[in-house]
């Protein structure tokens, strides 16, 4: 679904898209082609993606493949690729059940800082947990969502001209056996969660549950960073 805005001098619009579950490759190709458009024409709006990938791992600037605890063809027997991006971060793991928001923002246009920015991103998966009755923390080490010592949120992103791609990753009920073959963020013994895996007294259903994050995402977006809410119902 898409929800469009006319964006004006003094509003922060823009177009808020589900894209369903998507392969990972062809959604950052789009992110990549629609941050060039918006290079070439500063006047089109912003937009934001919320998808679901089918599994995947991807490696940030600072690498990854040397945290991979199993073979690559043992990864490649179970169907699931490695892929290189120009994010910020190491190696990650992507898959149904978790949540991606990806927002192709200007932000020198919008006059919002990189570590605001980052900052905001963990304040939306802050305010998502608590909806789903678990509390969570950032970690001043190390950016993403924490619950005690185990991670259940990722920040990661990619600026060029003021303009950011990737964005956060929210694990709502995914399989999380996939992150036991990786050392995630590039840290040794480092234990990953759901908000199923921390809120055993709620029934998790993975179409109405992500349909609820979505909505959250996409409210607390508009919240904390102050864009127009206008006729939009995702």
């Amino acid at each position: 679904m898409m929800i469009g805005h006319t964006r004006s001098v003094d509003e922060r619009c823009a177009v808020f898209e589900d894209l369903g579950i998507r392969d990972y490759v062809p959604v950052l190709d789009l992110q990549t082609t629609v941050r060039e458009e918006m290079i070439r024409n500063p006047g089109l709006s912003d937009r934001v993606l919320f998808v679901q990938h089918p599994a995947v791992y991807t490696l940030g600037k600072r690498g990854g493949r040397e945290n991979l605890v199993v073979s690559e063809q043992f990864l490649a027997d179970k169907g699931i690729e490695i892929v290189q991006t120009a994010r910020g971060g190491n190696i990650t793991f992507h898959g149904p059940g978790q949540a991606v928001l990806y927002p192709i923002i200007n932000l020198d246009r919008c006059r919002i800082g990189v570590a605001d920015f980052v900052h905001g991103l963990e304040e939306i998966m802050m305010k998502t947990a608590r909806e789903f009755g678990v509390e969570a923390r950032r970690d001043q080490k190390n950016h993403g969502l924490w619950v005690e010592n185990k991670k259940v949120g990722s920040v990661g992103l990619s600026i060029k001209k003021g303009i950011c791609i990737h964005g956060l990753a929210l694990n709502v009920c995914p399989d999380l056996t996939p992150f036991t073959w990786i050392n995630p963020c590039g840290l040794q013994n480092l234990s990953m969660t759901s908000l199923e895996q921390e809120n055993k007294n709620f029934t998790f259903d993975s179409k109405a549950s992500m349909e609820q994050v979505k909505r959250l995402f996409f409210r607390f977006f508009c919240q904390i960073f102050d864009f127009n809410t206008k006729g939009a119902n995702p």
